[in-house]
């Protein structure tokens, strides 16, 4: 069984048991328990549900692994041909680590 939900304005394939990495949630601690309710789809064994945007009384539920996670450094390079113009910039994604503990539908 997955699910495929709305979390922070991006969507996600979620399974039972799965860790995923989401953007950054406030005020989330480990082990706390969140709920999402913005389910797009839910596909059972031989059954697909497709909402209208989305399924009335469906949630996920998932539990806080780690808080705060940061991604990769990016690096963000600028430069002007012929100008002597360059700017070097970067920063790194902060994630939250959850786990999927059960999708309801």
């Amino acid at each position: 069984m997955y699910a495929i939900v709305t979390i922070n304005g991006q969507q996600f394939k979620v399974e039972e048991g799965k860790k995923i990495f989401v953007q950054h949630i406030k005020d989330a601690e480990a082990g706390q328990s969140v709920e999402f309710d913005k389910v797009l789809l839910v596909a059972n064994d031989n059954t697909v549900t497709v909402g209208t945007p989305t399924i009335d009384g469906a949630k996920v539920t998932c539990e806080v692994v780690t808080p705060l996670v940061k991604g990769d450094k990016v690096i963000v390079f600028k430069m002007k041909r012929r100008k002597d113009s360059r700017k070097r910039n970067g920063h790194r994604q902060q994630f939250t680590e959850v786990e999927i503990k059960s999708i309801t539908a």
